[in-house]
């Protein structure tokens, strides 16, 4: 098949960006990204994107209006479609059976029943959502129940992006992995897939599995990650009673070629939309099939960095003297990492409800995420406040959530001196050096090292 035209149904973090790439880099394809939200689609046609990411305006600009377009019409765009790719919310279940663990398969069952109902020919159906394993199966079900002329080949395509460098994952990918059946029909569409990327990921970089291994290795991609982020932030806890240094010990085991350095920073904890959704999402399968075992391994990932973020809020506490009822505490980064507006599972979120039960005054200040944390913080009584200097000013401690990179070049002696005293610095991060901060009068409380206390 010759594919000239490609609809992605989702305009999210994952398809908008995708699918501009793939527009930029195959100029002879259309591509048209289609969303019922009618705010985010007109923003997708503006220079103010709905999403925050590093360097994708860019690549709007180059491909928009030529063959990259965002549309709300649905029906128009499947109906002209050679590829589909489906890239929905899969949310945590929060009712019935799996509630608080399962994948929430809705939208993926509403677009397959709408491209099964508009399509006008044959067409590839990519899974580009986080999905569980053997959703390609229900998918099948459901495209080929019902009446329609045509046959879908379903295939496995997850994205393997992070977000604050998405962009050149895209551009320069760790690999592509492509996933589809082991039939003619099944591995035909696999070839038409590979051609796409082709035009710019070199033939070594795309890896093709059958569809069940595609589908498995993202969810186990991810629970590999959060569980070395997991893995280093337990080990911070025992640097803080045995006066260890975090940071010395991960930079001692990642020299071992074996371990290496990535993702062995430690902080308040993993958060983002796919992390948290994927173990808990691997740990449901695991009981579904009777592997209780392997899924109390895995939900232990879970649980230590929930501990993490409680420890961190336990730890203010016990150090402003056991309450800090009517104290202003400023909240310095709330999106869940630093070059992202994304505050999915942030672990600020967690730590400033705490603060806000604990009846604290808390001010939040984030350079891209103020928007969406007045939307995770609906009902509390919080101040946003953008310019972290304000946010600061009369404030008893001061907590370092997001690793932006303004956070670290701040005049933390202008801020000391605009502070109750004494004053407290909890750094969240491990961003800031704290014997610096220290001899500025700060008291000083890293993530897994001792203490700079007067």
């Amino acid at each position: 098949m010759s594919i000239k035209e490609i609809v992605c149904i989702g305009a999210g973090y994952v398809g908008g960006p995708t699918m501009s790439v793939i527009a930029e880099k195959c100029p002879h394809i259309n591509v048209t990204v289609v969303d019922l939200n009618e705010d985010r689609i007109k923003a997708w046609q503006t220079d103010d994107l709905p999403i925050y990411e590093p360097e994708l305006l860019d690549v709007v600009k180059v491909a928009r209006g030529r063959n990259l377009f965002f549309s709300t019409e649905i029906e128009k765009n499947i109906a002209k479609a050679d590829v589909v790719f489906v890239s929905v919310n899969t949310p945590t279940k929060t009712f019935g059976k799996g509630a608080g663990v399962a994948a929430n398969l809705e939208f993926i069952g509403k677009c397959a029943r709408s491209i099964r109902k508009y399509a006008k020919r044959d067409l590839i159906v990519v899974e580009k959502s986080t999905l569980p394993v053997r959703t390609a199966e229900a998918l099948e079900k459901i495209l080929h129940s019902g009446e329609s002329d045509y046959h879908f080949e379903v295939l496995s395509n997850p994205e393997f992006l992070a977000e604050g460098t998405a962009i050149n994952d895209l551009q320069n990918p760790d690999r592509v992995l492509i996933g589809g059946r082991e039939n003619e029909t099944g591995q035909k569409a696999i070839a038409d897939l590979v051609e796409i990327y082709s035009n710019w990921v070199s033939p070594e970089k795309i890896l093709t599995t059958n569809t069940w291994s595609s589908e498995l290795s993202k969810l186990v991609a991810n629970a590999f990650l959060a569980q070395r982020v997991s893995s280093i932030n337990s080990i911070s806890a025992l640097c803080e009673k045995t006066e260890a240094d975090i940071t010395e010990v991960s930079k001692a085991i990642s020299m071992d070629s074996r371990i290496g350095a990535k993702f062995l920073n430690a902080s308040v904890g993993f958060g983002g939309s796919c992390f948290k959704k994927d173990i808990l999402n691997l740990v449901y399968i695991c009981r579904h099939y009777g592997l209780n075992e392997v899924a109390d391994y895995w939900d232990q990932v879970v649980i230590m960095n929930d501990y993490q973020q409680t420890r961190f809020v336990d730890k203010i506490i016990a150090t402003m003297f056991n309450t800090v009822s009517d104290k202003k505490i400023t909240a310095l980064g709330f999106a869940f990492k630093a070059n992202t507006g994304d505050t999915r599972e942030s672990p600020a979120i967690i730590i400033v409800k705490q603060l806000v039960e604990e009846r604290a005054r808390v001010y939040v200040s984030d350079p891209k995420a103020l928007k969406q944390a007045k939307h995770d913080l609906d009902g509390l009584d919080v101040v946003l406040e953008e310019d972290p200097y304000e946010a600061c000013k009369g404030a008893d401690a001061v907590c370092i959530l997001t690793e932006w990179q303004a956070y670290k070049d701040l005049d933390y002696k202008k801020i000391y001196a605009n502070m109750n005293k004494p004053a407290f610095i909890f750094d969240g991060r491990n961003i800031i050096n704290p014997q610096e901060l220290y001899e500025i009068g700060f008291n000083v409380y890293p993530i897994g090292k001792a203490a700079l206390e007067r």
